[in-house]
């Protein structure tokens, strides 16, 4: 197929299936988690919880991603999705059960997510290496990567939008059931593909922590792409406090409902479209550390301007900004550590990658809500932001060679 440089992974049949079951399940989890936030919200009316249960949540993943590298690097990473994904589904087909039934509480969301959080731990691993073995060509393999956050952008542009409008027309419990049914997509993509036989696996004769220290132990060795996964960590920790209290300015600082909340969602997912395809479209362009220096300062610098704004439209663009920024960031550095790091070593790197953006997660949420509901929601947002504006410089400061990294 002769496509444009912004498309080259379409080449791949693999891919194309990929990429449409994954866009319209991770448009079905935005719709998900649009309405569960503002649910929580609703129930209990208060800040901190917001940051618990996403704690809860997300705390599974600080305990299971390094084991969950290992294990994709010893099973074949579709027969694992395939489990991943069918678990996820039925723990949506529970939530949406509860809601419409009358009866969920905050803690049965809270032990629903917990169950989602180890589910996370090894499918993100997975779906992170799997791309390697999607693209036959390695000379599309970047492209694929920088596609990969197209997907996750599209949903987050569709899946808020849609999720505040089915969430203010008929209730959360169908955000939920759409959600479960959305997982279908993905799960016939992975059935349909045809993977080679000695890509989907591998065995290996020592246990899984040794297996894990090992992966450990080569990303301490190797300053640059420890530096990266440093600014990707310190990032996720402090800079995603927006996020998690966007609940908070869309019901009280900003005072535009559930309709607004999943456009302040949108807008943030806008901002991230444009930068996965400028990525995708960058393909070819070498100077990846440059691109990387440029997202990690301007993401904190968006960050701290929404948090100080009290006018919607502001608040839309300093939150396209943040998608932009953000995606710019941990794209590069996804391909940049992808191009660095060996093939038999691929599934345990990828695993402290991902695991510095969901094991950061729950004390990121913890910390944002105990901010806010103290000192205020602006305190949340920028106290954060401007931790991670200061990270970033000194880091760049510190390890001059980033900036000069090429793919």
């Amino acid at each position: 197929m002769r496509l444009p440089p912004t498309f080259a992974a379409f080449r791949h049949r693999n891919y194309r299936l990929w990429f449409v079951g994954q866009t319209i399940s991770i448009t079905g989890t935005w719709m998900q988690s649009v309405a569960q936030s503002w649910l929580i919200y609703d129930l209990t009316g208060s800040k901190l919880a917001l940051g618990t249960v996403s704690f809860l949540g997300s705390l599974p993943t600080l305990f299971l991603m390094l084991p969950g590298g290992a294990v994709a690097d010893r099973i074949p990473r579709r027969k694992l999705l395939l489990l991943t994904q069918s678990a996820m589904m039925v723990l949506a087909f529970i939530l949406a059960a509860l809601a419409a039934t009358g009866v969920l509480r905050v803690w049965h969301i809270a032990l629903l997510a917990a169950c989602l959080g180890v589910a996370q731990s090894f499918d993100a691993p997975a779906r992170q290496a799997l791309v390697v073995e999607m693209v036959e060509d390695r000379k599309d393999l970047l492209n694929a990567i920088a596609l990969n956050s197209t997907i996750f952008n599209l949903g987050r542009i569709i899946g808020p939008a849609i999720g505040g409008m089915v969430l203010a027309a008929v209730g959360a419990a169908w955000c939920f059931a759409l959600n479960g049914a959305s997982f279908v997509a993905v799960i016939v993509a992975l059935w349909c593909m045809r993977l080679r036989p000695s890509q989907q696996g591998r065995q290996r004769s020592q246990g899984l922590l040794a297996d894990a220290r090992e992966g450990l132990r080569y990303v301490a060795r190797n300053r640059i792409i420890l530096a990266m996964i440093g600014l990707t960590g310190f990032a996720n920790l402090f800079g995603m406090s927006y996020a998690t209290l966007m609940p908070v300015y869309a019901a009280d600082v900003l005072r535009v409902g559930e309709r607004g909340l999943g456009i302040l969602n949108a807008a943030v997912g806008v901002g991230a479209l444009v930068g996965s395809l400028t990525l995708a479209s960058l393909t070819r362009y070498r100077r990846k550390g440059l691109l990387l220096a440029v997202g990690s300062i301007l993401f904190p610098l968006s960050a701290l301007l929404y948090g100080f704004s009290r006018s919607f439209p502001l608040s839309l663009f300093c939150l396209a900004l943040v998608g932009w920024a953000i995606v710019t960031q941990n794209s590069s550095n996804n391909t940049l550590i992808q191009t660095l790091c060996p093939d038999e070593l691929r599934g345990r790197v990828m695993s402290v990658f991902t695991l510095m953006i969901f094991g950061t997660s729950p004390f990121a949420s913890l910390q944002a809500g105990m901010i806010a509901q103290f000192l205020g929601p602006t305190a949340g947002v920028a106290v954060g932001a401007g931790l991670v504006l200061l990270f970033a410089c000194y880091t760049h400061w510190r390890t001059p060679a980033l900036r000069e990294l090429e793919a």
